[in-house]
C-alpha cells in the first residue's frame, strides 16, 4: 500500500493539531473510536504509537488506523518501526534520539515518506533537517506524565530550534488547553497532544477546542514576530 502523502503537501499546516494515540486511555472506547473522534474534532495528525504492540497485531492495527486516517485526508504516523510502516501503508515514521538515526532510516524509506525526529537541542534539530527529516518534535516543553524522565526545554531552546531549522517544528510534552497559549511565539507550527486528547471524557469536543487554541496561538506568534 501507498501512503497518502505522493498526494498531499506536507507543511507546517499538518503539524496544527498532532494526535500521539495511548492505550493507558482507551477505557471504555476502542483506540480506534478515539482516533475517529479525534479526527472528527480536527486533529490534522495521528501519530500510532504502540510501545507494546508488535509484529502482526501492530500491522493490524496500523492498517485499520490508516483506513482511518485516510478517510478524513490525514496522514498517519508509526512510531519508531519501519516495518509496520511501509507494509500498513502509512504516510510516515517519528523515531526518537535512541531510536534508529533519520539518515538510516531514509534510506530505507526512501523518498516521498515523511520523517519525523525528536530533537531536545538546535543542534540535534539541525542534524536531523540535514539527514532528512520532514519535521522536529520538540520537547518535552512542559512536564509530562507520558514520560515522567524526559527533561523539559526552555522556551529559548525551543525558539533556538525552531529558528535554527527550515523545516516545521512541532511542540510536545505536557500540553493541554491551560499552558499551550504559552507557546506563542516559540516559532513551531502547532503542537503535539496525548492525554490532554485521549483522556478527555468528550474527545471530539476537546479536540474542537484545542485546535482553535492552536490555532490562535500560532496566529499570535506570528503577529509577535512581525512586530
Amino acid at each position: 500500500m501507498k501512503g497518502i502523502i505522493a498526494d498531499m503537501k506536507f507543511g507546517g499546516e499538518t503539524l496544527k493539531l498532532y494526535a500521539v494515540t495511548d492505550r493507558a486511555w482507551t477505557g471504555d472506547m476502542t483506540i480506534f473510536e478515539q482516533v475517529e473522534c479525534a479526527l472528527k474534532g480536527g486533529v490534522t495528525c495521528v501519530q500510532l504509537r504502540e510501545k507494546y504492540l508488535c509484529g502482526e497485531d501492530f500491522l493490524k492495527e496500523a492498517v485499520r488506523m490508516k483506513e482511518i486516517c485516510s478517510a478524513y485526508g490525514v496522514p498517519l504516523i508509526i512510531n519508531d518501526n519501519i516495518s509496520v510502516a511501509l507494509r500498513s501503508g502509512a504516510d510516515g515514521i517519528h523515531v526518537g534520539q535512541s531510536d534508529m538515526g533519520v539518515r538510516k532510516v531514509r534510506e530505507s524509506v526512501g523518498g516521498g515518506f515523511i520523517i519525523g525526529a525528536s530533537a531536545h537541542t538546535a543542534a540535534q534539530a539541525v542534524e536531523a533537517e540535514r539527514a532528512g527529516a520532514d519535521y522536529i518534535g520538540a520537547g518535552a516543553v512542559f512536564p509530562t506524565g507520558t514520560k515522567p524522565d524526559a527533561g523539559c526545554i526552555s522556551m529559548d531552546e525551543l525558539k533556538l530550534i525552531t529558528a535554527s531549522v527550515k523545516i516545521p517544528v512541532v511542540a510536545i510534552g505536557g500540553i493541554n488547553k491551560l499552558n499551550i497559549s504559552e507557546l506563542s511565539g516559540s516559532g513551531v507550527s502547532g503542537a503535539a497532544l496525548v492525554s490532554a486528547i485521549f483522556s478527555a471524557a468528550d474527545i471530539e469536543k476537546e479536540c474542537r477546542e484545542l485546535y482553535i487554541l492552536s490555532e490562535k496561538m500560532i496566529k499570535r506568534g506570528s503577529l509577535e514576530n512581525e512586530a
